[in-house]
């Protein structure tokens, strides 16, 4: 398309040629003649000077260079926008696969994709322009905003409520049993017997067998509390949200859950909250609304962190954390303190040689 349209569309105003056209999109370094890049942080400046691309999408006092420039407040928006203009998904048109099984009781929207073996069970209720591709499941009494989006695999247990627009990427689990147990008895002082098939008559001795028909010392706690998830929530592979023992575990409207996150029964997404790849909340969290939790945060149970904190990476955190603070490590504390006990405990060594040799002094 031409460099004018593209501008037009995106609200940026243009410097450069406005009829050099625009075939696709691609990162600053491996952009060519013909395709649009984009600057949203000032360290790759240098690369925008010498890139190939024939545009570039960058911020209103973005210096001149070379290639044509998209100037706009948000670049990196812009490009999202922009790639929507050059990709086309797959489509899925209306309609039920026959390998399909539909409770009858179900009730399934106007123009709903039902993909290849996909479950849906008794009384479910499926919005308009819902798309469900093979194996996905919906348990009895789901019940699902319209647009619904669920990617093979993925599963909503029994009575989730799930909002509008909501996004299931692959083997995503909505609702799973949050892992509550009661202790019924101490556990024997002996260690358990080594395994072996019980339905073999010389498997094992009628002692051991004896022992291992006991039940856990663990009283599995029943999940009665539905995860809901509000409107334009997206959940990516293999995460999985628990549902609550009582109560419910709720993600709020617009929240992001990267792939392998685990959300604990009874915790609290705030809106527009990002939990990045491989967070962990155990029990009955409140995350407060516009976090950000990056990958591998761990937060201990019944803690609550407040509107606009930020947890850097592999952040461990065992109690509160305030509204719009930003901590690092483990335990978590003050990112500023962070970085400069990182910093120090690099020095540890030779501080402790410095200090020997004061002492011999």
């Amino acid at each position: 398309m031409k460099l004018a349209y593209l501008a037009d569309h995106l609200g940026a105003v243009l410097h450069g040629d406005p009829n050099a056209e625009i075939t696709s999109v691609a990162g600053l370094e491996d952009a060519r003649p013909g395709q649009l890049t984009f600057v949203a942080n000032p360290k790759y400046t240098p690369l925008a000077r010498v890139t190939r691309a024939s545009a570039v999408l960058v911020e209103p006092g973005f210096e001149t260079i070379a290639a044509a420039t998209l100037r706009i407040e948000n670049p990196y928006l812009a490009f999202a926008r922009a790639l929507e203009l050059f990709y086309q998904p797959p489509a899925y048109p209306p309609g039920i696969h026959p390998t399909a099984v539909i409770a009858p009781t179900a009730s399934i929207g106007l123009h709903a994709h039902i993909g290849a073996y996909v479950v849906v069970g008794d009384r479910v209720v499926l919005g308009d322009h819902a798309t469900l591709l093979p194996h996905v499941v919906l348990y009895p009494h789901a019940h699902i905003g319209s647009h619904f989006f669920a990617h093979a695999h993925a599963v909503v247990r029994e009575h989730c409520r799930l909002g509008d627009r909501v996004i299931l990427q692959n083997g995503a689990i909505i609702g799973c049993d949050g892992f509550g147990f009661a202790r019924q008895f101490a556990p024997a002082a002996e260690p358990a017997a080594p395994q072996a098939s019980l339905s073999s008559p010389k498997g094992l001795d009628s002692e051991t067998r004896q022992a291992a028909l006991q039940p856990s010392a663990w009283y599995k706690i029943v999940q009665t509390g539905p995860a809901v998830l509000d409107d334009h929530v997206e959940v990516q592979a293999n995460a999985c949200v628990d549902r609550a023992s009582i109560g419910e575990t709720h993600i709020h409207a617009g929240a992001k859950i990267d792939n392998l996150v685990q959300v604990g029964h009874g915790s609290s997404v705030g809106a527009d909250t990002l939990l990045c790849a491989q967070v962990g909340l155990a029990g009955s969290t409140q995350v407060g609304r516009n976090v950000i939790l990056a990958g591998q945060v761990g937060v201990a149970g019944h803690c609550t962190i407040g509107d606009g904190a930020i947890a850097t990476a592999q952040s461990g955190i065992p109690s509160d954390v305030a509204p719009g603070a930003t901590v690092s490590g483990t335990p978590a504390f003050d990112n500023r303190k962070w970085l400069r006990s990182a910093a120090l405990f690099q020095r540890l060594p030779d501080l402790v040689r410095e200090l020997r040799q004061k002492i011999k002094e």
